[in-house]
């Protein structure tokens, strides 16, 4: 049985990977800045580096959205539910990623996959939200 006290692990576990990927994504910028000769603070070239770019900055624009949906989510819905959409949610950066640095068309399913997982985060947190009002006020 969860306790308050221990709640908290599997998102907080969720968000260090997350932030790990990004933090690997963000290196593979680096890597390919080196090996496609793109100095900074250009941030266009070689298609295959600006693929990889597009990974970096996508994922970073899905976090905004992400972050603080799987938290809403796992306070008022469940820890262990955010959690487990959370890691959908990175396994589709990890497919969008790995599909992207191929070729631009070969990121739809990724894509799809970690929208999904944010988009159910979000209403699932509005839904909790707007129940706990509900609960207050009839108090």
């Amino acid at each position: 049985m969860l306790t308050q006290a221990n709640a908290t692990l599997w998102p907080s576990l969720i968000t260090v990977s997350a932030l790990i990927l990004y933090f690997v994504v963000t290196i593979n910028v680096g890597r390919a800045r080196f090996k496609h000769k793109v100095s900074p603070p250009q941030m266009t070239g070689n298609p295959d580096f600006e693929r990889v770019l597009r990974v970096q900055q996508n994922t970073l624009e899905q976090m905004t959205l992400f972050l603080p949906s799987l938290w809403l989510f796992s306070q008022f819905i469940s820890p262990i539910w955010g959690a487990g959409i959370g890691a959908i949610w990175i396994i589709g950066r990890i497919l969008f990623a790995w599909g992207y640095y191929q070729a631009a068309e070969k990121r739809a399913a990724g894509f799809g996959i970690s929208t999904l997982a944010t988009l159910t985060l979000l209403g699932g947190s509005l839904i909790g939200i707007i129940m706990s009002l509900l609960k207050v006020s009839q108090l």
